[in-house]
């Protein structure tokens, strides 16, 4: 049994509601644990009250609901734009982005309440439990941390859900999720993802009916929808309905109005299968509209402003930040040290790009900056300009020597 199993303590508890967390409660009251129950507020669909009022009828001393929603946006959200964040080329990292946060705050609320340890309802499997133990650690080093799905005396009772499901019966417990719901869900301002259950076989499609947060894009409206978005060093500051004149600068009206519109086109939807850090591979679906739509159109101005050399050094950096991220390092030295550098990369990264969303579709209609590299005359076909056309003979010259030498190398050798 792992050190704070032992007698009495109180726990702050990132509940849920569901089914895990549920039986977490209910089973930390048997143990003699006196249990915060913590549900942070990020943007998903909750009945907050209701939530509350299980947890106290359930055993919780207290339960505490912080709204970071708007931390979640300017604090990791824009980040991740600037970032133009993908693990593994195609996850938006919709619930690596939140991890972080709802562990930060879990981790405040256990020093606000005197509480000795901090528990969560992930699996031994997931990443969510390096993510959430990772930043409580490094936020606070004192702190126990109780993992119920890693105590041989938890998985050993509840081997699979049908003994909660029983367990959760036995004790009165109502779950928002029956046997009959097949997969799992989680929901934040950012995406939802889908997981387990009928997607555990990576050939089998999305169910009828999965989807939340956007439309199909084959029923979405047939006419295009343009917007504009603008950026200041990175971050969107604005963005302009050109349709139907609205128009969004607040941080969070304006990332909820870009997941209304960009759902309404069913623009978001990807279905893949990643690489845990733990180190298996897991099937995913997540939908995320209102970031897919943020990072094309900021790929497009950064492309626009930024100097060639130096994106490809910040494209490096991209990546490593969303391996950090996805990895639970949020709160790590190198992550705050990739961050502060893709920041400063985005010093001239400022304009406005138009697009039209469409059945799916994000597509660039243009874009305006005033720190763009790009130079219509110089690049023009009817202005000379500065450049030299003969020059560029030299150049094609001094860069073939190279190929000339290995192809001498090649037929040297046959």
């Amino acid at each position: 049994m792992a050190e704070g199993m032992h007698g009495k303590g109180k726990v702050v508890l990132a509940y849920s509601g569901g089914l895990d967390t549920s039986t977490i409660l209910v089973w930390f009251v048997e143990q003699g644990y006196e249990v915060v129950a913590y549900l942070a507020n990020i943007g998903q669909e909750e009945d907050f009250e209701a939530v509350k009022a299980k947890a106290l009828k359930f055993g919780a001393c207290k339960v505490v609901i912080p709204d970071l929603r708007r931390e979640f946006v300017e604090e990791f959200i824009w980040p991740a734009i600037q970032a133009n964040a993908k693990y593994e080329d195609r996850y938006l990292l919709g619930t690596s982005l939140a991890r972080p946060l709802i562990a930060r705050a879990m981790v405040q609320i256990a020093k606000d309440e005197g509480a000795q340890y901090v528990s969560h309802g992930a699996t031994g499997k997931g990443n969510d439990q390096i993510r959430f133990e990772l930043t409580s650690y490094a936020l606070h080093p004192g702190i126990k941390v109780i993992s119920p799905w890693r105590e041989p005396e938890f998985y050993k009772r509840f081997p699979g859900r049908t003994e909660l499901f029983e367990y959760a019966k036995l004790h009165g417990i109502p779950l928002p999720v029956t046997p009959k719901a097949p997969w799992s869900m989680d929901a934040n301002l950012m995406h939802i993802s889908y997981e387990s259950g009928v997607l555990e076989n990576p050939y089998n499609p999305a169910p009828d009916g999965l989807f939340n947060m956007t439309q199909d894009p084959e029923n979405a409206p047939d006419k295009p929808e343009i917007i504009e978005i603008e950026f200041e060093k990175g971050v969107p500051v604005r963005v302009k309905n050109i349709d139907d004149g609205t128009e969004k600068t607040e941080p969070l009206d304006l990332f909820v109005y870009l997941n209304t519109v960009g759902g309404k086109h069913g623009i978001g939807r990807v279905d893949l299968v990643e690489n845990r850090f733990i180190g298996m591979k897991s099937r995913g679906i997540y939908e995320t509209p209102g970031g897919t739509i943020l990072i094309e159109a900021h790929t497009d101005i950064e492309v626009f402003t930024m100097d060639r050399e130096v994106r490809k050094i910040k494209r490096d950096l991209d990546i490593k930040f969303s391996d950090q991220v996805y990895k639970g390092f949020w709160f790590s030295p190198e992550c705050e040290f990739t961050r502060f550098c893709i920041s400063k990369s985005q010093e001239w990264v400022t304009g406005t790009v138009r697009i039209k969303l469409y059945k799916g579709g994000v597509y660039i209609m243009g874009r305006k900056s005033p720190f763009s590299l790009y130079n219509e005359e110089l690049v023009s076909m009817n202005v000379q300009g500065d450049y030299e056309p003969r020059d560029a003979g030299g150049f094609i010259k001094i860069n073939a020597l190279r190929l000339q030498e290995y192809a001498r190398l090649r037929s040297n050798s046959n």
